[in-house]
């Protein structure tokens, strides 16, 4: 958050828009579009090429229904046929998002510079590019996109919910439809650990069979027919006015007015509340979790309030849930960071934790195999030559793979760096992507600073030139570094946070470590071993040993199926254990970095751009 400035907040959704303006002193004030909270999403495209927004279209589609968009959300990345001619939906969604902006101009008292954009957590890169595209068409600048259960998460803790570390948190956006996700407080952060989203368990549905209970039969009717477009509106203020009042009256475009009772709304809520509570413990369940593992259920959107959703919740997740105060402003009141004193104050209060034993050990194996190998590289080298010009014949590859054990441990340490930068920034807090990202980048560099101090010491200690002590530290470990600034981009742009948090994306296998870290010490052993004619035998079986352990550290770390790996580990192994020589040692090094380096790539291919999971189930 940018000191001394306005924030803007903006929650576009499918069925309506929120808005938020949050003040450097930490108040806050929602948008209000003439008499109501929220702008509807619905546009219409007049006749001189105009394009109306929310009351207004509902009002204009009556006499034009072909010129009326009702959800443009619905349909991304597509022309829109209206009338005769086709409109781009990023103008469509653009004339929105320009009237809330111009709208909080006005409240604000100029442009407000500091803009953020609720998404939901299904949405992936594709999807954001396409709403920073629309927000660019509108005029805005730059936006912060903030996933709407981490801004949901962070409005909690603005609330003072405590949410300890490691916690776990189900938030329920229940607005046009539903999108129901399980996060996991980390040190740096909220992490989501699944989403479930369902386009019709939501208002929309809701609306869709209070309607056809009026009419008595199916209302979808034609998209020229105005008259529908007139009921459903009549329908969506009827049931907005049921909270207040017990009956309410609904004008039908062709018969007499209707009365519409609480009990009514009830019966076409339920199976909608069903469903809401179905999707929420397939959400649990997707995270590995068990109702009983999480801290609380909240509950958010314009739905949320329904008694029957509250009901549904409890007796089908068998969790209490929490609706919030002002449930449709709550995710973009957490996106402008409103309260973020009490945050800041929180944070600092925060030490960094200790990292559990799985997390530890990844760090501490590969650091230690580090230096372990470049000891030996340091100490076990073969000079040549006289006394007044003495030359060693160094073993390159194990020095290769040093580097890439620091780096390895390094990144491995990740997001323990991010929350202790985090801990010790003075000023304002750094949001949970800017420290992940920070502390990948900050991991990478460590690893990099170690691997130049090996060549370094290694030149001096050996007393040769640096520059092929260089080369065998930095070179091998380029790719990897490269992948890992791909990653810190993605932290702090804040795509989807990969399924089990970024500690785990970042932990390399341990088994890999300790076999190809031991599998080199083996091969050092036999190439600078005293060789008596009895122990040669036993010296070579042990340079053999230590190609067949590389070999299956190798296959260790690019195939991750048990079965695959016993298929691949058998004939590389042979292979790297048949090439032992003093002139294949650097070749093996390399073979190992590559391996390292394409599981990383497989790490960001499958955790980050096409992740299976968190899954998002569409009907």
């Amino acid at each position: 958050m940018r000191s001394g400035e306005t924030r803007l907040a903006i929650d576009w959704g499918a069925a309506s828009t929120t808005a938020v303006l949050a003040w450097p002193d930490g108040t806050w004030q929602p948008l209000r579009f003439g008499a109501e909270p929220a702008l509807s999403s619905a546009v219409f495209l007049s006749e001189d090429g105009r394009i109306v927004t929310g009351q207004p279209a509902w009002q204009a589609a009556v006499t034009r229904p072909e010129r009326f968009i009702p959800a443009p959300r619905r349909s991304i990345e597509q022309q829109l046929p209206v009338a005769c001619g086709e409109m781009e939906e990023l103008d469509l969604v653009a004339a929105t998002l320009r009237q809330v902006a111009e709208h909080a101009s006005s409240v604000a008292g100029g442009e407000v510079a500091d803009v953020r954009l609720v998404v939901p957590a299904g949405w992936g890169p594709r999807r954001r590019t396409w709403f920073r595209h629309a927000a660019h068409r509108a005029g805005l600048p730059q936006p912060r996109l903030v996933e709407a259960p981490v801004a949901v998460a962070n409005h909690l803790l603005a609330t003072g919910v405590q949410l300890p570390v490691g916690s776990y948190v189900v938030v329920c956006d229940v607005g046009a439809g539903a999108e129901v996700s399980v996060l996991r407080r980390g040190p740096a952060g909220f992490e989501i650990l699944s989403t479930l989203a369902d386009p019709i368990a939501g208002g929309s549905a809701v609306d869709d069979a209070l309607t056809s209970a009026l009419t008595g039969g199916d209302v979808s009717g034609s998209v020229s027919d105005g008259s529908r477009w007139a009921l459903l509106a009549s329908v969506r203020a009827a049931k907005h006015a049921l909270a207040e009042h017990p009956a309410v009256t609904v004008p039908l475009p062709d018969g007499p007015a209707v009365v519409v009772n609480g009990t009514m709304l009830e019966q076409a809520t339920r199976p909608v509340a069903e469903r809401i509570a179905h999707l929420t413990v397939e959400a649990i369940a997707a995270a590995d979790l068990q109702p009983a593992d999480v801290a609380g259920l909240y509950v958010v959107g314009g739905m949320a309030a329904t008694p029957a959703v509250e009901k549904a919740l409890t007796e089908g997740v068998g969790v209490a849930p929490t609706v919030l105060p002002d449930p449709a402003l709550a995710a973009a009141r957490g996106a402008a960071d409103a309260g973020a004193a009490s945050i800041e104050s929180e944070t600092e209060a925060v030490e960094s934790p200790v990292p559990p034993v799985r997390r530890a050990v990844a760090i501490a194996v590969p650091g230690f195999a580090s230096l372990g190998l470049v000891a030996q590289f340091l100490l076990t080298p073969e000079w040549n030559g006289g006394f007044l010009h003495r030359w060693a014949l160094l073993n390159w590859g194990e020095l290769a793979m040093a580097a890439v054990f620091a780096l390895i441990a390094a990144l491995g340490a990740g997001t323990v760096i991010a929350s202790a930068l985090a801990a010790r920034t003075s000023g304002e807090p750094m949001s949970p992507a800017a420290q992940v990202g920070t502390g990948i980048l900050a991991s990478a560099s460590l690893g990099v600073a170690v691997a130049g101090l090996y060549a370094v010491v290694g030149s001096v200690y050996i007393g040769q030139e640096v520059a092929p002590f260089l080369r065998w530290t930095l070179l091998p470990i380029t790719p990897v570094v490269l992948i890992a600034a791909v990653m810190a981009v993605v932290a702090a742009r804040q795509w989807r946070t990969p399924h089990g948090g970024w500690s785990q994306l970042l932990a390399f296998p341990t088994l890999s470590v300790v076999t190809a870290a031991v599998g080199m010490a083996l091969i050092q052993y036999s190439l600078t071993a005293a060789r008596w004619p009895e122990l040669v035998l036993w010296i070579d079986a042990a340079g053999r040993l230590g190609g067949l352990l590389l070999g299956i550290g190798v296959v260790t770390a690019v195939v991750s199926t048990p079965l695959l790996r016993l298929i691949l580990a058998a004939p590389l192994a042979v292979i790297t254990a048949a090439i032992v020589s003093r002139p294949a040692s650097g070749i093996l090094g390399v073979i190992y970095a590559a391996a390292v380096a394409v599981w990383w790539i497989r790490q960001v291919w499958t955790r980050i751009i096409h992740p299976a999971r968190p899954p998002v189930r569409t009907p």
